[in-house]
Formats: C-alpha cells, sequence, structure tokens
C-alpha cells in the first residue's frame, strides 16, 4: 500500500476491502487475490441500495445482499480517494477486520494498493 511516501507492506494472499457509502450509508465489499503482480477480484457485495448505486447487471440477491462478479476482475492498483471526514475503509485479512488508518493514517487525498514481490531474506 502507497500513501504519499509511505510504503507499507501486509503478507496476504487474499484480502477483503469494505467501505460505506458516504452519503446512502451503504456498505460495499470487495474480495481480491493476489495473483503475480495483479489483484483479482474474485466476488463484491453491496449490502442495499440506493440513488446511484445499483447492483451490477447479472448480480444476485442473497440473504438481503446483492453478490455480483465483475466481467474483468484484473486490476494492477486499486486507487482509493481518502479523508478525515468520513469513514475509513476497512481491510480484512483471515477475518480480522482494522480500519485502513491502522497502517496508513488518513490524509485527503489517495491511498493505492498494489500487489508487491515477496522478498525472502537468509539470514
Amino acid at each position: 500500500m502507497v500513501a504519499g511516501a509511505l510504503t507499507v507492506s501486509l503478507p496476504a494472499q487474499h484480502f477483503t476491502l469494505r467501505w460505506q457509502h458516504s452519503i446512502e450509508k451503504i456498505a460495499w465489499e470487495e474480495d481480491y487475490a493476489v495473483v503475480g503482480p495483479w489483484l483479482a477480484i474474485t466476488g463484491a457485495r453491496i449490502r442495499g441500495s440506493g440513488a446511484g448505486m445499483d447492483p451490477p447487471d447479472k448480480a444476485w440477491l442473497e440473504h438481503g445482499v446483492w453478490h455480483y462478479r465483475l466481467s474483468d476482475p484484473w486490476r494492477k492498483e486499486i486507487v482509493l480517494a481518502r479523508s478525515p471526514y468520513v469513514r475509513d475503509y476497512d481491510l480484512c485479512i483471515s477475518g480480522r477486520c482494522l480500519p485502513l488508518n491502522h497502517w496508513i493514517p488518513v490524509a485527503a487525498g489517495t491511498t493505492t494498493l498494489h500487489a508487491c514481490q515477496r522478498q525472502n531474506r537468509n539470514p
């Protein structure tokens, strides 16, 4: 993850990014897998709908939650707009969810997520 000059590496092959729409207060979630230099969206959910927030085509409703998969799930990076005036994103790794500001402080601007190569270091 990169925010300005700060870089943070997290050892995860899978993670979930979740956030709440700042106006409609609808929860969104996206599941990712790290595949080489790529981030692949393996699933996504919207916990409701609102103005301009309709689920995508082919989404299915299951227990009150819209589920969907993107036709092009591959991303080189994910750019997140962040602000101290709205709820921060949550990053979930191995079932443990923490606000993104646990690792990177919130400042007006963007934070970029991307896959990085794991470096093996010998003692």
